[in-house]
């Protein structure tokens, strides 16, 4: 007599999404524009940073810093947002279009863990993308590394789940994977402005100066530079992205669609 050992459904789950992660992964890799923003463009953009000399000088408007060291947590800033605002919305979109999350939710994967899957592949290009950026900025241009590097990584977290929140929140009101990108890149511009890309944080007008202190992305790149140069981030920082990521996180709950 032979006996049949019940399978519990999240040992056979388990194995699914690690094949459903490993699938989104190569899409990821595929397309070749998400490499190509995500860590190609600000890649560059450090090179030709590095590249001009006054960028490399101590500047007294920095406190003694270079300008490139200013830049650094910038260019982690753009890191953060590209694939939160844009890749990550349009995918969703894309897939509830297509009816694939209609679909999956009568497998037992289920449509919440292509979310998770989507969300790994964000976090593991978002970790590697960093420690690129680090160490080409550290040893091809001396920059150093964040001298308070818990408070540094605690600072890319609360901006990646602010970002993150936004991003799911288009997801769920845009109809249409073109929608989701328009209004992703709608978003993107202003708040990498905000954030110091064409004029440092410090040197914009009062007006605007305030508006970066209250915008996701600026409040990330202030805790990302306080971090660097050996500070803890400012809590009114960190408040400030919690705040966009709990609003909108749960915004995007209530107003999510599958199909």
């Amino acid at each position: 007599m032979s006996v049949t050992t019940a399978v519990p459904p999240s040992a056979v789950r388990r194995p699914a999404f690690r094949r459903l992660a490993t699938t989104e992964f190569k899409l990821y890799l595929r397309e070749r524009v998400g490499p190509v923003w995500g860590l190609g463009f600000p890649l560059l953009l450090l090179i030709i940073f590095g590249s001009i000399p006054s960028f490399n000088r101590p500047n007294s408007d920095f406190g003694g810093l270079t300008e490139l060291d200013v830049y650094v947590p910038i260019l982690i800033a753009f890191v953060i947002a590209m694939p939160q605002l844009v890749a990550l919305p349009m995918a969703l979109a894309s897939y509830r279009e297509r009816g694939v999350l209609r679909r999956l939710r009568t497998t037992p994967v289920g449509p919440a863990r292509v979310l998770a899957a989507q969300l790994v592949v964000n976090l593991v290009n978002l970790v590697v993308t960093i420690a690129v950026l680090l160490t080409v900025a550290r040893f091809a241009y001396g920059v150093r590394l964040p001298r308070q590097f818990a408070g540094f990584v605690l600072a890319a977290l609360f901006g990646a789940a602010a970002l993150l929140a936004i991003g799911l929140f288009v997801a769920a009101v845009a109809p249409s994977a073109r929608a989701a990108q328009a209004i992703g890149t709608i978003l993107f511009f202003p708040m990498m402005f905000f954030a110091g890309l064409w004029l440092p944080i410090d040197q914009m007008p009062p007006v605007l100066r305030h508006i970066s202190h209250a915008a996701p992305l600026g409040a990330a790149v202030q805790a990302l530079q306080d971090s660097a140069q050996g500070h803890w981030p400012h809590p009114l920082q960190l408040v400030t992205m919690a705040a966009y990521a709990v609003v909108f996180g749960l915004a995007a709950t209530r107003l999510f669609r599958w199909e």
